[in-house]
């Protein structure tokens, strides 16, 4: 095999793990919940894959013969946000817990950050990205003054309206922040939020930026790129890992435009990993606890299946898997600690091959370098063997 393809479903977990209780999740099911929801989803695709036929996920009947191998993998990193999700996946285990601010920022970093830019801030504190400009955005189009704010992740968002603040603007606040977010005081990821629109009607763009800290050690990305090999980052994959191990970057509108841009990249001359994270799953619909908004959104998904096998060429591994769960049927509008589905396709691939419950998202990084022949990470197992003829 030459080349992988890895599409992260961002946030389609699928069930509790053992743990999950003490994250402050209990009865979570992402996938398994919005099927139970809405009872009429239209997933075809993902059925002749073999996610029905994944281990104790029961939303769905399983087929007698899926196309794909499939199973699932437990998170071991003490976390259930994005930059844990990935890190985990590509080798790194987060040991301890991202700080995060439940209280908001502290008044001596918030002081630091207005000189630093020239700004004063509005809000601090735990937020809906979407509520919050409900709440601010008036305000901020007003005076000027930036909204800031956080959630239960380790994160420090800066939201700004287009027409105030511009781009470029924001981005360079943003590193402002990334470079004081250090230490003692370390978030996992600075994040641009900006948006466009009048009071009542806000709507945050596609402009997001993350800003995230560098891997602490080498990933599978890293072993990809010191190979010769391409290492392609579609989405806010360049973000997550903040630009270490990746050849190539490219981002993306929505998830339709991560999906057509993967598929051009597949129908390329290259040669490694493509690494794509379909974000709208988690950022419109599972922080929005939109039930039917994420479901119409993986049945989208589904129906461009067939047009990313048929674009795979002989010699390639397709990999759909996810980072966490956001189950929008669950309160509040946090991430949710799940297993994540594991989905294999390819010409070399066994057919029905199960590869059932792995200790670790890091079995999937490991499978990839197996596959590619370049350096195994430090974490995870691969299930290579399980799964190609």
């Amino acid at each position: 095999m030459k080349r992988a393809v890895v599409i992260v479903m961002d946030s389609i977990g699928i069930g509790e793990l053992p743990d999950s209780e003490k994250f402050g999740d209990k009865g979570v099911n992402t996938l398994g919940n919005i099927i139970k929801s809405s009872k009429d989803i239209k997933i075809p695709n993902l059925i002749k894959l073999g996610i029905g036929n994944i281990d104790g996920f029961d939303a769905i009947e399983s087929i007698d013969s899926p196309i794909g191998a499939f199973g699932k993998c437990a998170e071991v990193s003490q976390g259930k946000d994005t930059t844990t999700g990935h890190w985990e996946m590509v080798g790194l285990l987060v040991e301890s817990p991202f700080k995060t601010f439940p209280d908001g920022f502290p008044t001596e970093i918030i002081q630091e950050f207005e000189r630093k830019t020239g700004r004063k801030v509005i809000g601090n504190k735990p937020a809906s990205g979407t509520a919050i400009l409900d709440e601010l955005g008036k305000e901020h189009m007003e005076t000027g003054n930036v909204i800031v704010y956080t959630s239960a992740d380790s994160v420090f968002q800066i939201a700004a309206h287009e027409e105030v603040v511009p781009l470029d603007e924001l981005y360079e606040m943003c590193k402002i922040a990334r470079d004081m977010l250090m230490g003692d005081n370390a978030v996992a990821r600075v994040i641009a939020r900006p948006f466009v629109g009048e009071e009542g009607n806000f709507t945050r763009t596609s402009n997001r930026r993350d800003f995230s800290l560098d891997p602490y050690d080498a990933t599978i990305l890293n072993n990809i790129k010191d190979a010769g090999l391409d290492v392609i980052g579609v989405g806010k994959i360049e973000d997550i890992f903040n630009g270490n191990g990746i050849t190539e970057a490219v981002h993306t509108k929505d998830n339709m435009d991560g999906i057509n841009k993967t598929i051009e990249y597949i129908n390329k001359d290259n040669k490694g990993l493509i690494f794509t994270n379909l974000v709208d799953f988690d950022s419109k619909y599972g922080h929005r606890r939109d039930v039917e908004g994420y479901k119409k959104a993986i049945e989208e998904l589904d129906s461009k299946i067939p047009e990313i096998i048929d674009s795979l060429k002989e010699d390639d591994i397709l990999i759909l898997t996810a980072d966490h769960g956001n189950d929008p049927t669950y309160k509040g509008t946090d991430h949710t600690r799940e297993y994540v589905p594991v989905l294999v396709y390819g010409k070399g691939v066994k057919a029905g091959a199960n590869i059932g419950i792995r200790k670790s998202f890091a079995d999937i990084g490991a499978t990839v370098t197996d596959i590619l022949n370049v350096k195994m990470p430090k974490a995870g197992e691969s299930f290579k063997n399980i799964i190609l003829k």
